[in-house]
């Protein structure tokens, strides 16, 4: 069986990968908006095409949400701390989050500016057909950064990539929309690039607010599907030693996975076997489920889910569950007994481990009459049981 540390090695040196790949899929992002924009302003301004030098602001916000991007890469993988004890993956989230909102915003742009263009087709200047050339250029860098983005997202699974692919994707509309309009433009027909801005416009806001509402549903802590719960439901209750699950709870966190679940086992098993049991929990779940990465297992000793009896005072401690027994053996034994107690529901059962010598026939008989008796007048004991072994 894996050791703690290095389990937690081999985590560590996944997240450092991940995060090295979102970082370099950040720079990829970031060289080519750069010079896709200076292009865009150059040409544009020549070619009096003032939608290509407003396409160029859009991929100048490009640059914006990828520097975002590229420190959620930095900041998301650093290790846990005292003030973040399970790591910094929410960066991703929150920044997911923002990026979608940004989008929203830009199909909404679109929505506007196309209801601008309808009404003011007539004002459009003359256009050189370079500009048309230089639209069909970002537009199919967009669409190659945007499927080299999307495809990192799933390799690394990251949504924070995933989101900005999208953005990726919104600035290959745009420059579509701007293609379209310029060659509706020298073509004589200006009203294509208003309708396809609207459509367009419609997408973006749509995906945006997908986006938005994915990193909202993680920031909230929505568990997993009833689907994905249930497989990893019956990897825990096929677990050997488990006779019962119950709270099994999950929730995300970037791309990973957490979850907890209280598991039930013989409530007569040693201390050391019950965590045996959670650990064979925890390496069966990491293993049939890769996305899990952290499982926290709460063993009990019976189905704490279900109400205990009302009426009864709390039940005593150890401390005094031992005094009480040697009080009841008064002098009968040489030496204290070894005891085990045992919680279940509402009512405590003893079992006393005594040598074969330690007592008498008259002393058997005699102890059975005082717990009889102190069964009668303290109903939180369900039994106390005397368990012989053999003398050393």
């Amino acid at each position: 069986m894996d050791h703690p540390t290095a389990r937690n090695a081999r985590s560590t040196g996944r997240d450092d990968t991940r995060a090295r790949g979102i970082q370099r899929t950040a720079l990829t992002a970031i060289v080519t908006n750069t010079l896709l924009s200076a292009g865009q302003i150059v040409v544009g301004l020549f070619a009096n095409a003032f939608s290509l030098v407003a396409d160029s602001a859009h991929t100048l916000s490009d640059l914006f949400t990828d520097f975002l991007v590229l420190i959620a890469g930095r900041r998301g993988a650093e290790p846990a701390d005292r003030d973040h004890p399970y790591g910094h993956g929410r960066i991703e989230t929150a920044v997911s989050m923002l990026l979608g909102a940004v989008l929203a915003v830009v199909g909404m742009g679109f929505l506007w500016s196309s209801g601008l263009r309808l009404q003011h087709m007539a004002a459009a200047p003359p256009l050189h057909p370079a500009a048309l050339g230089m639209a069909l250029v970002t537009l199919a860098a967009k669409e190659i950064l945007f499927r080299y983005t999307l495809a990192a997202s799933r390799r690394l699974k990251a949504p924070v990539l995933e989101a900005n692919a999208w953005h990726a994707r919104s600035d290959a509309a745009s420059s579509l929309v701007v293609a379209i309009g310029i060659g509706g433009s020298l073509a004589g027909y200006p009203f294509l690039e208003p309708l396809a801005a609207a459509v367009v416009g419609f997408l973006i806001v749509h995906m945006g607010i997908r986006l938005v509402w994915r990193a909202v549903r993680e920031l909230i802590d929505t568990g997993l599907s009833e689907q994905e719960v249930s497989c990893i439901r019956d990897t825990i209750r096929t677990t050997p030693g488990v006779i019962g699950l119950h709270d099994l709870r999950t929730r995300r966190m970037a791309d990973r996975v957490l979850c907890d679940a209280h598991i039930q086992v013989d409530p007569r098993i040693t201390v050391s076997e019950g965590h045996r049991i959670s650990d064979t929990v925890y390496f069966r779940v990491r293993a049939a489920h890769p996305e899990v990465r952290e499982v926290l297992v709460h063993v009990d000793s019976e189905d704490d889910a279900i109400p205990l009896s009302a009426g009864l005072a709390p039940l005593p401690g150890r401390t005094e569950i031992v005094h009480t027994l040697e009080a009841l053996f008064g002098d009968a034994l040489p030496v204290p007994p070894r005891v085990l107690i045992h919680y279940l529901g509402d009512r405590i059962e003893a079992e006393v481990i005594l040598s074969t010598d330690d007592l008498t026939e008259t002393t058997r008989e005699e102890l059975r009459l005082r717990i009889e008796a102190l069964l009668a007048e303290r109903p939180h004991y369900r039994a106390i049981t005397i368990l012989g072994r053999i003398a050393p």
